[in-house]
């Protein structure tokens, strides 16, 4: 049975017909997609939880109003952002004690410091988030909460211990972690980062550029074990490209965590 987490914590890029054709290409890979008794989370309604979280770092004084925009953040730093690289903070309104309110965003105070988490790809990885991109905005100037703030609270919520995701989201790994570590996390989970797959241009493939997903091999005549073959391999799960099973998938992943944490 898989359990679902809807991220649509951004108001401005959610499309209600998103989540149905989530459901629909799980179901077709062979996952069995829990969707009754509420236990789908979506990210919209978890508002409360988020205020909650918020409120408790602010009663230890870790969270300021911040009204810089990205324009002044690539001003103050000296540089301007180039594709893929995010500018770090330079933590100009930790100090100036702002009002929250519309226009300002909430950012967390992070202290330098080292963070370790275990890579099942790249091995033990060490980082000081806080030097590398200054503080962590956790609710937009819009008032939507960050992807950072929302996936770790959820990730501590739901007992995530092995998160399984794109190469291109590795710089997020040691804030998560350290974040968790400040709401309480005693351990992080382990993380399995994987190359993506490319265009011909070099460029990640995008529902945003019409690029191929899972309902255009289905449309294509693939098998769903031939999909999730092809998944398995790129992430290093086999050692060659093979058909797999869904109920196969969980048990790859399993070993592979066995193997490297024994």
């Amino acid at each position: 049975m898989v359990r679902l987490r809807f991220e649509d914590h951004d108001s401005k890029r959610y499309r209600p017909e998103y989540e149905k054709s989530i459901v629909e290409d799980m179901q077709w890979l062979g996952f069995r997609v829990d969707e009754d008794g509420g236990k789908v989370l979506r990210q919209s309604e978890r508002h409360e939880t988020y205020e909650k979280i918020l409120s408790q770092l602010r009663g230890r004084g870790l969270v300021y109003a911040c009204e810089c925009s990205r324009r002044d953040i690539q001003a103050q730093a000296g540089m301007t952002r180039s594709e893929g690289e995010e500018v770090p903070y330079q933590n100009v309104c930790r100090h100036r004690g702002l009002a929250e309110g519309e226009g300002r965003s909430v950012r967390l105070v992070f202290e330098p410091g080292p963070v370790t988490y275990r890579d099942l790809v790249g091995g033990l990885k060490t980082e000081d988030p806080a030097l590398r991109f200054g503080d962590l905005m956790i609710r937009d100037r819009h008032g939507d909460w960050t992807y950072q703030f929302a996936a770790t609270v959820d990730d501590i919520e739901q007992g995530i211990t092995l998160v399984v995701r794109g190469d291109d989201i590795e710089p997020s790994t040691a804030r998560q972690v350290a974040l968790a570590s400040l709401i309480g996390r005693e351990t992080p989970p382990v993380f399995l980062h994987h190359p993506l797959i490319l265009d011909r241009d070099g460029r990640k493939l995008s529902k945003r550029d019409n690029d191929t997903g899972v309902r255009e091999l289905r449309e294509a005549g693939w098998e769903p074990e031939r999909v999730l073959g092809l998944a398995c391999f790129r992430v290093g799960l086999i050692s060659r490209d093979r058909p797999v099973h869904a109920e196969e998938v969980v048990n790859l992943f399993l070993n592979r965590l066995d193997e490297e944490t024994s």
